[in-house]
């Protein structure tokens, strides 16, 4: 697995790339449901992390989130459901982040308009 760059605009092609050829993104999840933390950008807005591979994922599976699991979301899923429902609860993606837990955060509508550009 290659890992992320320091270009956080390069590892966001990334996700949209690979997330297109493998079909899933991937979250983690734990007992409390679905791995959240707060927006570096804006105040009182939850950022939801989501990366292109399991293994980018996984890598975050420690401290705060060591009883959480890498699990995939269909493409299609995230497409059709994820990302609309994101906006409805004012979420931001944040976006195949670093190990330090840095990088893209997106507004959802602005990342499925994305993904439908290149879907074509």
């Amino acid at each position: 697995m290659e890992p992320l760059s320091d270009d956080f605009e390069e590892n966001a092609d990334r996700f949209i790339v690979e997330a297109i050829a493998t079909g899933c993104v991937w979250g983690l999840e734990g007992p409390d449901g679905w791995a959240l933390c707060g927006s570096e950008k804006r105040d009182d807005i939850d950022v939801m992390p989501l990366w292109s591979s399991r293994e980018l994922a996984a890598l975050h599976c420690v401290d705060e989130w060591q009883s959480y699991q890498a699990l995939p979301i269909a493409l299609e899923e995230l497409l059709e459901d994820w990302l609309p429902g994101m906006h409805e609860d004012v979420t931001l993606v944040g976006i195949n982040w670093n190990e330090a837990m840095e990088g893209e955060e997106w507004e959802p509508l602005d990342l499925l308009a994305e993904f439908e550009q290149e879907l074509g």
